[in-house]
């Protein structure tokens, strides 16, 4: 045998085992978040060397085929997506804008609630990814233990003990919190109103990212500020240097964003961009608001830390709550308040006076047991193949010229339809049909972002969601055409 006829036979050899890997996919026999078929299982079926199979698979690997956990195997990711990459950064109008909602804001979250509707629109863990059971045996087991707490009032800054274990899990982040400067809240959005009403006033200036999350546009509405939207990447978040211009130029009160996949685009700020946001606001003497709900949904890799480890001045506030991660329903949260502790326990007495005292010994038996780690890394996993999949299904139902972002954490995809395309049309014809998604100009205080839509991956795949996917991809192009 030649060496040119030995390269074509194992070219041949490898193209095969790779067609074999995609032939599997697109019949759905894999899907992605599956398990490839083993290296040595894959070798005796088609009958082909063990290294023919590895070269096959590194390949699938480079093409974002496969992708490889480490002392695990490889994993489906999906079939290449060359018709559907990333959105583009947008610049944005740096003008400071009111904030004003319709009745749209408030159906979004009625329809969450409604059984007869395919859930896509708000960005809702389903109950049955949570450790409910689990919670529960904790939450009993704390309510024997301590039956006087756990219906007596629980006043700012809320359980000694939770506190104590949340300032934990930042030291295992190399981020030194005192439990004393931890406030217990009723969920993330308690935390970003008490952290707002600490550092600005009515009329006051706060710079937010573009697109943003659309509850935060409305707490700007109601407190009667004006949003500044900055540019921001798809991919890396909030620019700096657009930050930082808005800051030479403006009166900027507070900066608001979240660092760690942000909804609606799951982008991830690089490490020295969090650094350099830190210093910003240090120079400019501004408020950081950073909300950090989603930081514990990663994919891949550790943890990415929040701005609070790079902040030397007590600027920045960190918000967050376990309401995506255990029980939405428990509504317990936190704000590390820096050097506006005084001032957020002030407005926390002011506001509700006290937070529910069982929900708060539930989570802290809950962490004390351990089981919260072991259910985070099979929740990681839950999200990050409902993403993959939901990415594959809007990528092959939906038009040509459809973009969408790849996050690396969360569970929401950021959707730019084809020019020409109406988010709010889609939505409405889409709820006529029974599925609910996330218009694009709810994120965005001018409106902007019309062929946009964000879509939740945060319940359960199932049939119901597959044909969801694919009629709504069909109402686009409908919508389109029409």
């Amino acid at each position: 045998m030649t060496v040119a006829t030995s390269r074509r036979e194992t070219g041949f050899l490898y193209d095969r085992v790779s067609r074999h890997i995609l032939d599997l996919i697109e019949q759905g026999t894999l899907q992605p978040g599956d398990r490839a078929p083993s290296l040595r299982g894959l070798s005796r079926q088609l009958k082909v060397s063990i290294s023919t199979v590895k070269q096959a698979y590194a390949e699938l690997e480079d093409r974002g085929v496969l992708r490889v956990r480490p002392q695990s195997g490889f994993y489906v990711n999906g079939l290449p997506q060359p018709a559907a990459p990333v959105p583009r950064r947008r610049a944005v109008c740096c003008k400071p804008r009111k904030v004003r909602f319709g009745e749209l804001f408030e159906e979004i979250f009625l329809l969450a609630n409604n059984p007869e509707i395919v859930p896509l629109g708000a960005a809702v863990p389903s109950p049955d990814l949570m450790p409910g059971k689990g919670l529960l045996r904790a939450t009993r087991r704390a309510a024997a233990l301590h039956a006087g707490e756990a219906i007596d009032y629980c006043f700012p800054p809320g359980l000694p003990r939770l506190r104590r274990q949340i300032a934990r899990r930042y030291a295992d982040l190399g981020i030194g919190v005192s439990p004393e400067e931890v406030v217990i809240t009723s969920g993330a959005t308690e935390a970003l109103t008490l952290a707002l009403q600490t550092v600005a006033r009515r009329g006051d200036i706060i710079a937010v990212e573009s697109p943003t999350y659309f509850s935060v546009l409305r707490l700007i509405e109601r407190m009667g500020l004006l949003a500044l939207e900055i540019d921001t990447d798809p991919e890396t978040g909030m620019c700096p240097e657009a930050l930082q211009l808005a800051l030479e130029t403006m009166d900027i009160r507070a900066v608001l964003t979240v660092p760690n996949f942000n909804n609606p685009l799951g982008a991830l700020m690089p490490e020295a961009n969090k650094r350099r946001i830190a210093e910003l606001v240090a120079e400019h003497d501004v408020a950081l608001i950073e909300d950090d709900i989603y930081g514990d949904l990663y994919f891949e890799g550790e943890r990415p830390p929040p701005v609070r480890r790079f902040d030397l001045s007590g600027k920045v506030l960190t918000c967050s709550s376990f309401s995506k991660t255990l029980a939405p329903g428990y509504r317990v949260g936190w704000v590390l308040a820096g050097g506006y502790l005084d001032d957020v326990l002030e407005w926390k007495q002011a506001t509700t006076s006290a937070t529910t005292s069982l929900t708060q010994l539930g989570v802290s038996e809950y962490l004390r047991s351990g089981e919260y780690e072991r259910h985070l890394r099979r929740l990681r996993k839950a999200f990050r193949d409902q993403v993959e999949r939901m990415r594959l299904l809007v990528a092959r139902h939906f038009p040509p010229g459809t973009r969408i972002t790849q996050p690396g954490g969360g569970f929401v995809l950021w959707v730019e339809m084809p020019r020409g395309s109406d988010c709010l049309e889609v939505f409405h014809l889409a709820l006529e049909a029974g599925i609910s998604i996330t218009p694009g100009i709810l994120f965005s205080a001018t409106r902007r972002y019309r062929n946009f839509i964000r879509i939740s991956c945060g319940h359960s795949w199932s049939e119901a969601i597959e044909q969801a996917v694919v009629r709504l991809g069909g109402i686009v192009a409908r919508q389109l055409d029409g």
